[in-house]
């Protein structure tokens, strides 16, 4: 049986919804899954549930977009074993999820005045279901109105490039205000969970590691579909030095996903699993023991 720690649904960015993955695992003989949104815990004990009568383990988690301001760098952090629903995710989470759609809406109009034949209600079927409009979302519409065969390409970068290195922004980007690192790391533990690095390699996080680990991180992501065989050996080498879980998964997002990848094939074995549920005893205890 294969273990997967990184997937997302219909709820966040991901084409699928939750069923739907259920029946991939299923097939795929994928045990244990995480179901890790971004900036949202809703809909995991329904998810916990349904993964029960289906044979799989359902593991509660969550993926907080946060940032490393001291290298003007994004830092994605995974939750897991999280309490859903805790007031210290919603906290900093809702507003984020706020300000998504907000800055999605101003990505649309500018795309309309640019003279691309899309409509804010044809995007908004596409994220029906979900916490809010993704990129990704834009880009499906786009798609099926012909400018692009693929969510991400030129087009993609056309529109919503971060102008960095020198290079202009893309004519529909929208900057994003996201939470420090360190709030979503003190956020997760205070709902119970254990905190991991998400693929580092994907936005450079590597160097950032030591300074996480201090703030209270507990693992970092190893296997994933963006990690080539240096970032993964970089990041043994740091959970080696500093005692981190070594986790992975798919970071699956079905046909909003940057690479194709097979639910479970980057699995990590059973023994992060255990690694993780060690962990989140001994944050619990530590909680008790300061109350």
């Amino acid at each position: 049986m294969k273990v997967d720690l990184h997937c997302h649904t219909k709820l966040s960015d991901c084409s699928l919804t939750f069923e739907e993955i259920i029946e991939l695992a299923v097939n795929e003989q994928v045990s244990h899954l995480a179901i890790t949104n971004h900036d949202t815990t809703g809909g995991l004990a329904e998810m916990v549930e349904l993964g029960k009568e289906k044979g799989v383990e359902i593991i509660p988690g969550i993926e907080i977009s946060a940032y490393d301001f001291a290298r003007s760098r994004r830092v994605h952090v995974l939750g897991y074993y999280i309490q859903p629903g805790h007031p210290a995710i919603d906290r900093i989470c809702a507003p984020l999820i706020e300000k998504r759609h907000q800055a999605s809406a101003v990505m649309v109009q500018a795309l309309m005045e640019a003279g691309y034949e899309i409509t804010w209600e044809q995007v908004m079927e596409y994220a029906k279901g979900g916490t809010g409009v993704y990129k990704q979302h834009i880009m499906h519409a786009l798609i099926e109105k012909g400018y692009t065969a693929s969510i991400y390409g030129d087009l993609y970068k056309k529109l919503f490039s971060r102008g960095q290195n020198g290079e202009k922004p893309g004519i529909a980007y929208m900057p994003l205000e996201y939470v420090a690192a360190k709030d979503a790391i003190s956020a997760i533990r205070q709902a119970g969970g254990v905190p991991v690095l998400a693929h580092p390699g994907q936005y450079g996080n590597f160097e950032a590691v030591p300074e996480l680990v201090d703030c209270g991180l507990e693992g970092i992501e190893v296997r994933h579909p963006l990690h080539d065989a240096a970032m993964e050996e970089q990041a043994k080498q740091l959970a080696i030095r500093y005692d981190l879980i070594m986790t992975g998964g798919t970071d699956f997002h079905g046909f909003y996903g940057e690479k194709e990848v097979v639910l479970g094939e980057k699995s990590p074995g059973i023994s992060a699993v255990h690694a993780i549920q060690a962990r989140q005893n001994a944050i619990a205890e530590q909680q008790m023991t300061q109350r």
